[in-house]
């Protein structure tokens, strides 16, 4: 690995965490003082702050049943992004399909945030309401 990329370990961990919904797993690869920042209107929009935080917006992402399909590992100087596709179908027939790209800023090993880009900022916004 060159010493101007970022480790795309880092995010295929992240991604393997959250896929095993390994919260502690997850929690360990995250510093302290990590944002999230997410688009839309959503329960899961707008900009978190804390590991803590950020687990459990992982854990109620995964709760409404998303399935993450990894499509590409793409590495920056200073972070990963990973081109992804989430699917999901709610109890009462919502359904999500989108593409977005999570990009993962990282620092010593450690993720400090993540940035959510979406291909269906409504849809998500949708899914992630109370009917």
């Amino acid at each position: 690995m060159s010493t101007n990329s970022a480790d795309p370990t880092v995010a295929q961990r992240f991604l393997a965490a959250f896929q095993a919904r390994d919260w502690e797993g997850l929690r360990d690869l995250l510093a302290d003082d990590i944002t999230w920042t997410m688009p839309g209107s959503g329960s899961i929009s707008g900009t978190i702050r804390g590991a803590d935080a950020v687990v459990r917006r992982a854990r109620h992402i995964a709760d409404q049943g998303l399935h993450t399909e990894l499509r590409h590992v793409l590495v920056g100087a200073h972070g990963i992004a990973l081109s992804l596709r989430n699917t999901a179908t709610a109890p009462d027939g919502r359904r999500l399909d989108e593409h977005l790209a999570t990009v993962l800023a990282v620092r010593h090993g450690r993720i400090t945030a993540i940035d959510s880009y979406l291909s269906d900022v409504d849809g998500m916004s949708a899914f992630f309401t109370a009917p």
